[in-house]
């Protein structure tokens, strides 16, 4: 999906991640994975824009039902639900369908939102009447009533249940929005304080001790351009190639993690598929890599 980014590639990401062989990095582990194919979804140039500051909101309504679905549908058969893209705002219907399944089941649901962006605009803040930028607020019930409604339940997920690791880039009627919650936030000055194995340490340690079901939601723009040049929101000064490596060798020794989905993979403004290799790469640490 591109619909919530308002920039064309991101829809390609999950075709990149494919190509960089992500399915035998992660039967080379010992997984048994299935490939269950992307979900259909009209493109741009089908559709019209009939609110600029919610722009493509029933198509991106109608896709992310049919992944919550999906989501939700594989926690039920006890398999791992790992889902790729396409820009950001598809974490509505992955977080929606995982939490839909936790409250099914009476577990409490956790969110590691690694990312340089918090993604806490509404209709009412955003700058660009992009989705992308809206989908944890629309989680924790700030919004738009069709996207913190959506699924039939609002909140999806508790502030307190959340952290946020790698921002360093927020709107300024966002800052409102995480201040309003007081969000759990590990800026990059943060990580440049502490290291990123001090925090992700602490943030697993406290979810550990207070939610059940641990939903990891990597945003590839966290990390520096200089690694990861394709994406779609790139900003300077993020994490390192071993930081975010790090970082998911951390989740995966915790051995915690229940769902896991990877965003803004796009091959166009990428060089030779650097970025995705990487992605996929990164993917396999979170699920028991080594280098030794």
């Amino acid at each position: 999906m591109d619909l919530g980014s308002g920039r064309r590639g991101v829809d390609m990401g999950p075709s990149a991640l494919r190509i960089a062989n992500l399915q035998p990095k992660l039967e080379r582990l010992g997984y048994k994975v299935i490939d269950s194919g992307d979900i259909n979804i009209q493109i741009m140039e089908r559709q019209k824009i009939t609110n600029s500051r919610l722009k493509y909101l029933p198509e991106i309504l109608k896709t992310s039902k049919k992944l919550a679905e999906k989501a939700e549908r594989v926690l039920e058969r006890n398999q791992f639900p790992l889902c790729i893209g396409g820009d950001h705002s598809m974490a509505l219907g992955t977080i929606a369908g995982i939490s839909s399944y936790c409250r099914k089941n009476k577990l409490v649901m956790g969110v590691i939102w690694i990312d340089a962006h918090a993604d806490m605009n509404t209709d009412e803040t955003t700058p660009s009447g992009n989705i992308h930028g809206m989908p944890l607020a629309a989680a924790l019930g700030l919004g738009h009533d069709k996207l913190t409604g959506f699924y039939g339940f609002t909140p999806k997920v508790m502030p307190e249940n959340c952290a946020l690791i790698g921002i360093r880039s927020i709107d300024p009627l966002e800052r409102l929005n995480i201040k309003k919650l007081n969000l759990p936030v590990y800026t990059m000055s943060d990580v440049d304080k502490l290291g990123i194995h001090r925090i992700i340490s602490r943030v697993l340690k406290r979810f550990k001790e207070n939610v059940d079901h641990i939903h990891v939601r990597f945003d590839l723009d966290c990390v520096d351009p200089f690694v990861a040049p394709g994406v779609g929101t790139p900003v300077q000064g993020g994490l390192s190639y071993r930081e975010a490596h790090l970082l998911m060798e951390s989740i995966a020794e915790c051995v915690c993690m229940s769902s896991l989905e990877v965003t803004e993979v796009n091959p166009i403004l990428d060089s030779k598929n650097r970025s995705a290799l990487f992605a996929a790469d990164l993917i396999a640490s979170s699920m028991g890599q080594r280098i030794l």
